[in-house]
Formats: C-alpha cells, sequence, structure tokens
C-alpha cells in the first residue's frame, strides 16, 4: 500500500513538471527563427568604408555639413577650459563642495 502510494507521488511529480516542458517545446515550432541579417542591412564592413559627409552637431544635435562640423570642432577646441565663471557661481560651488565635505564628516548636524 505504502510503495503504490509512492510510485503514485512520484508519477504525479513528474508529470507535472514534464508536461510544462512538453509543451514549452511542442510551441516552439511555431515560431520562425532566422539567424541572417535582413537583405536591407548593410554589411559592417561596408559601413566602414563609407566616407561620412554629413554629421550632427554636438551642441544641439543640427544637422550640418562637413566643413561647418570641422568649423565648429576648431571652435569648440579653442574654448577656455575651464569655463570663465562669475565670482557669485564660483562661491556657491565652493560653498557647496564644502557643505558637502561637512555633511560627510558630521551626518548627524543638519546644514
Amino acid at each position: 500500500m505504502k510503495r503504490t502510494l509512492t510510485y503514485q507521488a512520484v508519477l504525479l511529480i513528474f508529470i507535472a513538471a514534464a508536461l510544462p516542458i512538453f509543451f514549452h517545446l511542442l510551441s516552439y515550432h511555431k515560431m520562425s527563427v532566422s539567424a541572417l541579417p535582413p537583405k536591407e542591412d548593410i554589411p559592417e564592413e561596408v559601413l566602414r568604408t563609407e566616407i561620412i559627409i554629413e554629421a550632427r552637431s554636438p551642441i544641439d544635435g543640427k544637422p550640418l555639413s562637413a566643413a561647418e562640423y570641422a568649423q565648429l570642432q576648431a571652435q569648440l577646441k579653442t574654448r577656455p577650459y575651464p569655463p570663465k565663471l562669475s565670482p557669485k557661481v564660483r562661491e556657491t560651488v565652493f560653498l557647496l563642495r564644502l557643505r558637502k565635505i561637512l555633511k560627510t564628516l558630521f551626518p548627524f548636524v543638519d546644514f
């Protein structure tokens, strides 16, 4: 009697585990899978050799010609770094950094 109950329990567990796997495997034949890229997709090797004649502005994303892009890059390189800030902004940044350091050292004090 005990043996048949054990057998039935094992059979029930096997069926409960096997049926979802079986139905999952059956559903795979309905899906079409293609490992190849679409025909209209340009290969990467061709794209690497392509000369880029248009670009987008790194500032606002507007389309630029190659000459305009080169001119903009030259302007960006000649900008002073770090940018000039007003004394009030510099003081505010300094105070914020000081506050951050003090909060790290004294987390229990509310600044």
